[in-house]
């Protein structure tokens, strides 16, 4: 027996290596996890550790004035950038959500500018080289929780993207609808299941690059990650849980025809949702932000209608 027992720690000492190596991060470190800075007011870069990186990874953040005098918790919008990346982006949205905010068209709230990468789909890759979604989803929601006064349940979030981040919005709004009480999907694309769509065939090259990076050049994989697929499985639970959706989509915009064939995929799920075409705006993330909130539209209202103003412990 002692024999026997001498052999098996030998061998766990030379496997050891190999097996603490198996238990690593599989991610790329060398990929943009921690951003450069953008300045606005009332916006902060925040950067954590991350155990699905490996290393630190980043968000920013913008907190209206009335944030800092006050002491209840908060209601938290998740915006998610475009195909590109966000950093450039975000001074102009923040000073759109903070004129909107003094203007009443939106509710006070906190936005979060999340950082996906560049041309990631909002997915975990299939080689595991950029887990985007496991660290939105499992690591940057919690730690904006735990370092702000937030309203830390769906009834205090709601999931926006423009874009990529349209499509972004719909697939993790849909997938994890028990975490946001809305989702609005601006303009979102790429979302046909060939990925052949209009932007896909004036940038052939960005295709390429998008399905090499994140789903290894496996299209099935591509069909997979699809809110167009998503939806189907998605409908009882976000009938369950009362989502508020809202899409729109500009009526010069070139993913228009995909958009509206998306709107009626809904449609055949019965999946509530509510659906407009904006006249003489294209894709334009300010232009559409501009248009929607112009006082009329109460979505951020309506879906945070559950979410009361409630006191910091």
């Amino acid at each position: 027996m002692h024999i026997w027992r001498m052999f098996f720690t030998l061998f766990v000492l030379a496997a050891w290596p190999a097996l603490a190596t198996a238990t690593e991060p599989l991610a790329d470190r060398s990929l943009p996890w921690v951003t450069s800075e953008a300045r606005a007011p009332h916006v902060a870069l925040r950067t954590f550790e991350s155990k699905f990186v490996g290393g630190k990874v980043s968000y920013h953040i913008y907190t209206p004035a009335a944030y800092a005098e006050s002491k209840t918790r908060w209601p938290v919008l998740y915006w998610l950038h475009g195909t590109d990346g966000g950093i450039v982006g975000i001074p102009p949205l923040a000073k759109l959500f903070d004129n909107a905010i003094k203007a009443g068209n939106v509710p006070p709230l906190l936005v979060v500018f999340v950082n996906s990468l560049p041309r990631r789909l909002w997915a975990d890759s299939k080689d595991g080289s950029a887990p985007v979604e496991s660290v939105f989803i499992s690591e940057v929601i919690p730690d904006v929780d735990q370092t702000f006064r937030t309203i830390a349940k769906r009834e205090g979030r709601i999931l926006e993207g423009f874009s990529m981040g349209g499509y972004g919005a719909a697939r993790l709004g849909f997938k994890y609808p028990e975490l946001f009480a809305g989702i609005s999907i601006l303009a979102g694309g790429p979302l046909d299941l060939d990925f052949q769509g209009p932007r896909a065939r004036q940038n052939p090259r960005l295709r390429e690059l998008i399905l090499r990076d994140v789903c290894k050049n496996d299209l099935e994989y591509f069909k997979t990650l699809s809110p167009w697929s998503i939806a189907e499985t998605a409908a009882p639970a976000l009938s369950t849980n009362k989502v508020l959706i809202r899409h729109v989509i500009g009526e010069l915009d070139d993913t228009r025809e995909l958009n509206r064939q998306f709107h009626e995929r809904l449609t055949k799920l019965k999946i509530p949702h509510e659906y407009s075409e904006i006249p003489n705006v294209g894709h334009d993330a300010p232009g559409l932000f501009a248009a929607i909130n112009d006082g009329k539209s109460k979505f951020y209202h309506q879906a945070l209608g559950l979410a009361k103003v409630e006191p910091a412990k």
